[in-house]
C-alpha cells in the first residue's frame, strides 16, 4: 500500500480524502494557494505545498505546480477529487510518465468519456440507450441556431468537457441558442480550457438519476445503486438522495448493467458515475459519464456501507476487489444538501465573506440514524470568490426515506451559519415540500415551485403557534434577566408580567404564561403548551420540548436579536417576532412602516464579481428583456437584462472592473 498520498484539489472533497487516507494509515499531502493558507484542508494534512496565487488557473490546475508539489513531499500517489484535475487526461498522462499513481481511471477512459461528443459514440456502440442531438462541432452562433432548429426546441447547449453544471444553457429560442451558445463558449474556455460545443434535445420533465459504478484493473465492475439528483438550480445539482423513490427494480437492474457495460468498453477503473436522464415511464437514455468520484458520493457509501475513496486507492494500488456484485444490498435511505455560499433571497446570487459564524449539526452514527456532514471551512475561515460555491455536504440516513428527510429536517434546524448569505433556508424548505415528501419531483422543480424566486418559506398556522409560545417564553427568561440585571427584582418573578401579545408577519397571537422553574405553560387559544428548554438570552439556537395534549416534540430555532423581540429562522421561513404588551401591541399597529430606497432606475451588482462585458451605451434605448451586461463570479458567467422599458444615462463600470455587492453598475432615465 502506498506511504503517502497528494490530494489535488482543496475544499470539502481535500478533507473527504484525507479522512480515509488516514484511517488507512496513509500520509497526506495538501496544496493550497494564496486564498487557501489557512483553509481546513491544509490544517488536516500532515504536509502541504503552496502552488501560487487565488485563481485555480495560475494554482491548482497548473499541471507543472502540482508535479513539482509531488516531486518535493515524494508522494507514490495522487487523489484528484474531482473538479480541476480530476478529468484532465494530460495530468494522468504526466503522472504515469513518472511512475505515480493516478487514484483514478486509466487516461484512455478519460479522454473517451470527457469527450461529451465521443461519449456517447461509444455508449451508443455498447449497447447504452442514448439522447439525440448533434454530435459534431459547432463553429459558431449561427451553425448552432440551425442545428436548433434542426432538432427542435427545447435543447440543451453543452460544452464537450463541460461538467458541474458549468457551460451549459437550456435553449428554447432562436435568441436564447444564439446567447446560450457564446456563453457556453465562454465558460467552457474559462473552466476547461475547451470550448467546443455540442447540442442536444432536451427532455422535459426528466429525472436525472445516475449509477455508481466500481472497477478494477482485472476485469471485475460492479455497479453500486444509483442516487436521484432531480433537484437542480442551473444544472447544479442541490439535493441527492439513494435509493431513487422513482425507479423499480427491473429498472435499476438495466441502468446498471449498460452503465457497467460502458465502463468495460472504455478499460474503466477506479470509481465513476454514469448519468441518465429518465422520463416519466422510466425510459432511461445515456447523458454522461463523470470519469471521478461524485460530490454526492457519500448517499452511495451510507446506503451501501462501501468507502468509495478506499476502494479508489485499493484498485489504485492494483488490487482487486474483494466485492462482488451479490455483496452489494439497499441498506435503508439516504440524503445528501449541499450547502452553497449562494443567497436564495437574490436569486441564488453567489455570496463571499468571513465565516462570522459556522456551527454544523452533531455528526452521529446510531443504528437507526446517522448525520454526516463533509465540510471544507471553519468558523473564522473566508469563503473566497475564486472557487465553487459550495461549503459543505450536509447527509442524513434513516430506515426509510421518511426517517431520512426528518433527520434532514432536524440537521438543517441544528445548522448555523451567519456572515454569508446562504442556501439553508432553501433546504429545509424543499424538505417540508409536498412534492419532494411524495417523491414526485423532476429536474425542473425548482423552476416550476419557485418561478419567482425564493422568499422564504410560509409556515403553517399550527407552527407558527408553536412559535408563538416558544418565543413568549424565551421573551419572557430575557425579561427576568433584564429585572435582575436593572435591580427591578428581588428574586420576586411577579415583576414580570404573564399576558402577551406575540406578533408575526401582521398576525397577533395573544397568549398567557404561567411560569415555573422548570418552564412555562403557554395558553394561547384553545391550545395549551409547555415549553421547557436551556435557552438563555444570547443563545443563537433554541431547542425547545414542547408537550400539548400528551404529545412530546422538539421546536429548534435559530434565535436573533431586535429590539422588542427576535430573528427567528426555522424551516426556511425568517420571521421578526415581537413580544409586546396588549397595549404596546395595539400602538403597534398605528406605527409607519420605513420603505426602503427606490432603486428602480439603477443597475445594481447582484453579487461580487467581475465585468466581462457591456452591451449597452449612454443615451442608448433599451427594451424589456435586453441583455445589459455580463458578470463573472465563481466561474459562472451571468447575463443582467434590463426589467423594463428605458434608456441608459449613465455606465459606472466596464469589462475588467470588480464590483461589490450593490454597487451601481449604470442608471437609466
Amino acid at each position: 500500500m502506498f506511504d503517502k498520498i497528494l490530494i489535488a484539489n482543496r475544499g470539502e472533497i481535500a478533507c473527504r480524502v484525507i479522512k480515509t487516507a488516514k484511517k488507512m494509515g496513509i500520509e497526506t499531502v495538501a496544496i493550497y494557494s494564496d486564498a487557501d493558507r489557512h483553509a481546513l484542508h491544509v490544517q488536516m494534512a500532515d504536509e502541504a505545498v503552496h502552488i501560487g496565487p487565488p485563481p485555480a488557473n495560475q494554482s491548482y490546475i497548473v499541471i507543472d505546480k502540482v508535479m513539482d508539489a509531488i516531486r518535493q513531499t515524494g508522494a507514490q500517489a495522487v487523489h484528484p477529487g474531482y473538479g480541476f484535475l480530476s478529468e484532465n487526461a494530460k495530468f494522468a498522462d504526466a503522472l504515469a510518465q513518472e511512475g505515480i499513481a493516478f487514484v483514478g481511471p486509466p487516461k484512455g477512459a478519460i479522454e473517451a468519456m470527457g469527450d461529451k461528443i465521443t461519449s456517447k459514440k461509444i455508449a451508443k456502440d455498447a449497447g447504452v440507450n442514448t439522447v439525440p442531438g448533434y454530435m459534431g462541432l459547432i463553429e459558431d452562433a449561427d451553425e448552432a441556431v440551425k442545428i436548433s432548429r434542426e432538432i427542435g426546441y427545447p435543447v440543451m447547449i453543452k460544452a464537450s468537457a463541460g461538467g458541474g453544471g458549468k457551460g451549459m444553457r437550456i435553449a428554447w429560442t432562436d435568441q436564447e441558442a444564439r446567447e446560450g451558445f457564446q456563453s457556453s463558449k465562454n465558460e467552457a474556455a474559462s473552466s476547461f480550457g475547451d470550448d467546443r460545443i455540442f447540442i442536444e434535445k432536451f427532455v422535459t420533465q426528466p429525472r436525472h438519476i445516475e449509477i455508481q459504478v466500481l472497477c478494477d484493473a482485472h476485469g471485475n465492475g460492479l455497479w453500486l445503486n444509483e442516487r436521484e439528483c432531480s433537484i437542480q438550480r442551473r444544472n447544479q445539482k442541490v439535493i441527492e438522495e439513494a435509493p431513487s423513490p422513482f425507479l423499480d427494480a427491473a429498472t435499476r437492474k438495466a441502468m446498471g448493467e449498460q452503465a457497467v457495460a460502458l465502463a468495460k468498453a472504455v478499460g474503466y477503473t477506479s470509481a465513476g458515475t454514469v448519468e441518465f436522464i429518465v422520463d416519466g415511464d422510466r425510459n432511461f437514455y445515456f447523458l454522461e459519464m463523470n470519469t471521478r468520484l461524485q460530490v454526492e458520493h457519500p448517499v452511495t457509501e451510507l446506503i451501501t456501507g462501501i468507502d468509495l475513496v478506499e476502494q479508489m486507492i485499493r484498485v489504485a494500488n492494483g488490487e482487486k476487489l474483494t466485492l462482488t456484485q451479490d455483496d452489494v444490498k439497499i441498506n435503508g435511505w439516504a440524503i445528501e444538501s449541499r450547502l452553497y455560499a449562494e443567497d436564495p433571497y437574490r436569486n441564488f446570487l453567489p455570496s463571499i465573506g468571513r465565516l462570522s459564524r459556522y456551527r454544523p449539526p452533531a455528526e452521529i452514527v446510531t443504528e437507526t440514524d446517522i448525520v454526516r456532514n463533509d465540510t471544507g471551512v471553519y468558523e473564522g475561515g473566508e469563503i473566497s470568490m475564486y472557487y465553487d460555491p459550495m461549503i459543505a455536504k450536509l447527509c442524513t440516513w434513516g430506515r426509510d426515506r421518511a426517517s431520512a428527510i426528518e433527520n434532514m429536517r432536524n440537521a438543517l434546524d441544528a445548522f448555523e451559519v451567519e456572515g454569508i448569505g446562504h442556501n439553508l433556508p432553501f433546504l429545509s424548505a424543499v424538505m417540508d415540500h409536498p412534492r419532494f415528501v411524495s417523491g414526485d419531483v423532476t429536474t425542473a422543480f425548482i423552476a416550476e415551485e419557485y418561478p419567482e424566486g425564493f422568499a422564504g418559506a410560509d409556515l403553517p398556522q399550527e407552527v407558527l403557534e408553536r412559535v408563538a409560545a416558544a418565543s413568549a417564553a424565551m421573551y419572557r427568561v430575557a425579561e427576568i434577566r433584564r429585572a435582575r440585571v436593572s435591580g427591578r427584582m428581588d428574586n420576586h418573578e411577579r415583576v414580570v408580567a404573564n399576558e402577551w401579545v406575540v406578533q408575526i408577519g401582521g398576525q397577533d397571537f395573544p397568549l398567557t404564561i404561567d411560569a415555573d422553574k422548570q418552564g412555562s405553560t403557554v395558553t394561547l387559544g384553545a391550545r395549551v403548551m409547555r415549553c421547557t428548554s436551556v435557552w438563555r438570552p444570547g443563545d443563537t439556537l433554541a431547542v425547545i420540548d414542547m408537550e400539548e395534549a400528551g404529545e412530546q416534540s422538539t421546536l429548534t430555532l435559530k434565535v436573533g436579536k431586535v429590539p422588542g423581540g427576535f430573528r427567528i429562522r426555522s424551516r426556511g421561513a425568517d420571521l421578526k417576532v415581537y413580544v409586546r404588551s396588549p397595549r404596546a401591541a395595539e400602538l403597534s399597529k398605528h406605527m409607519i412602516e420605513k420603505l426602503p430606497p427606490d432603486t428602480s432606475k439603477l443597475l445594481l451588482c447582484p453579487m461580487p464579481g467581475l465585468i466581462v462585458k457591456v452591451d449597452v451605451e449612454e443615451g442608448q434605448e433599451v427594451q424589456e428583456g435586453q441583455a445589459l451586461c455580463t458578470v463573472e463570479a465563481m466561474k459562472m458567467e451571468n447575463i443582467l437584462r434590463a426589467e423594463r422599458k428605458g434608456i441608459v444615462t449613465k455606465i459606472n463600470a466596464g469589462p475588467g472592473d470588480s464590483l461589490a455587492v450593490d454597487d451601481v453598475i449604470m442608471e437609466f432615465e
